[in-house]
């Protein structure tokens, strides 16, 4: 592509580093943001800046916050002894819009992925375990995506977590194989958590 400006190709440079957006849509919005006012502009660039700087993850739980306690964790009306296991923020939020579950997270930052270098070390797992130990956890739910990454991390954290004095479950798999959580409906995703199964079941062939 070729450019009339040098501070426009670095803009657009920028701006293809983000996922799924290429140099076409790059120019896109670079070139729409030119066109607002400056003072808009310089919001926008503000609350970027804002983000980077000043967001916290919950101590508990490690979903992204204002606060050093999330809002859901402290959360009066939330079940602390049901925790849902994901993979991070994205699938917290696409659970939440669901409003079929009221209980509290804990956000893995990821899944285990030797072909791309990701161990169980990478993520956000004896933060888990040592959760399950301190507090009165009831039910582990692993709502995590039907991909091989999604299920050799679900087996490794039931490794981890059989001997304990919990039950731990799975969603039900009404979410084709593969499927990212944040891209399923509404109505299947708030069904596959208030069907879930044991994950044990889910072990029998």
């Amino acid at each position: 592509m070729n450019f009339s400006s040098k501070l426009l190709e670095n803009a657009v440079n920028e701006f293809s580093t983000l996922p799924g957006v290429g140099q076409k849509t790059a120019l896109r919005l670079v070139l729409h943001l030119l066109n607002q006012p400056e003072a808009d502009v310089e919001k926008f660039s503000q609350a970027i800046l804002q983000l980077k700087k000043e967001i916290r993850f919950c101590q508990i739980c490690r979903n992204i916050s204002d606060n050093q306690i999330c809002e859901i964790c402290s959360g009066l009306k939330r079940d602390k002894s049901l925790v849902c296991v994901v993979e991070d923020t994205r699938d917290v939020m696409a659970i939440e819009n669901t409003n079929q579950y009221n209980g509290v997270y804990h956000v893995l930052g990821g899944l285990i992925s030797p072909m791309d270098g990701i161990g169980p070390s990478d993520l956000n797992i004896e933060s888990l375990i040592e959760r399950v130990k301190a507090s009165e956890i009831v039910e582990v739910i692993l709502a995590l995506s039907a991909t091989m990454e999604g299920d050799t991390t679900i087996f490794y954290l039931y490794k981890k977590l059989k001997d304990s004095d919990i039950q731990i479950s799975t969603i039900a798999r009404g979410i084709a194989f593969g499927g990212e959580l944040e891209y399923a409906d509404e109505i299947t995703l708030g069904r596959s958590i208030t069907t879930r199964i044991p994950y044990e079941n889910s072990l029998i062939k």
